[in-house]
């Protein structure tokens, strides 16, 4: 009694390659190459893109997923402008006491009288060592964790940027030919903003670390010397005003 040849299957993808795998959700033949491990079974490689979502859909995953998104990118940008800033070949800029990178984004009145508007915005990436960047960053960062996420990215980032503005205001107005950088009028309006939040809605803000850590901020800006007053107070001023706007 004779029996039929053995049936001799190719791999698909691959069809010199003799295989006697098969994917679980075609039925097709497929080399070890061609297969990927999954929950159950194995799915041959045009399987797993078929059933991979599209790119806006995945991209939609993705942007759900990153809770401190403008946190962490607000966190970064500082970080990379402080170290360009650091870089400068030239050391006291027209007798300034900073090199030329600082010189070029620092804000100060006779700047914005030559029409160099956008200080007014760069200054508050500008830091100037490690201690005043790195604890503007450890409050951005405790700050982003809470209101980024209760609040939205776009209303967050909104706060920030017009406490930024509103910083660079108070420090012309209060300093105007002092040089100001720093993210610290950004900083006092999301910690004024939180503040005013927690207030309206019942919390009290003195058993939280945001009361402590505003008063304890307000101590240094008036008692330490060689801070920007306005540029505390006026981004403290504008978080306050938004944060009445927000239920």
């Amino acid at each position: 009694m004779s029996f039929p040849p053995p049936l001799i299957e190719h791999c698909v993808r691959h069809p010199n390659v003799v295989t006697g795998r098969h994917c679980t959700r075609c039925g097709r033949p497929a080399c070890n190459e061609c297969l990927v491990q999954v929950d159950i079974g194995s799915h041959c490689l045009d399987c797993i893109r078929a059933a991979r979502p599209a790119a806006r859909e995945r991209a939609k995953y993705w942007n759900a997923s990153q809770n401190l998104l403008v946190t962490r990118a607000l966190i970064g940008i500082n970080v990379l402008v402080y170290l360009w800033s650091v870089t400068g070949a030239i050391t006291n800029y027209g007798g300034t006491g900073l090199n030329s990178h600082q010189f070029q984004i620092v804000l100060a009145k006779p700047f914005i009288e030559n029409g160099e508007w956008y200080r007014m915005f760069s200054a508050g990436f500008l830091h100037f060592g490690l201690l005043h960047i790195g604890m503007n960053m450890f409050i951005l960062w405790q700050l982003g964790n809470m209101l980024e996420p209760a609040l939205g990215r776009t209303r967050f980032a909104a706060i920030y940027f017009a406490s930024l503005i509103g910083g660079s205001i108070g420090a012309l107005l209060m300093s105007p030919n002092a040089l100001t950088g720093g993210a610290s009028g950004a900083v006092f309006g999301l910690m004024t903003a939180t503040a005013v939040i927690l207030h309206r809605r019942g919390v009290d803000v003195m058993r939280t670390g945001i009361g402590t850590t505003l008063i304890l901020n307000l101590v240094i800006t008036f008692a330490v010397p060689g801070i920007s007053i306005g540029g505390h107070v006026g981004g403290a001023l504008v978080g306050a005003l938004i944060g009445l706007t927000i239920r």
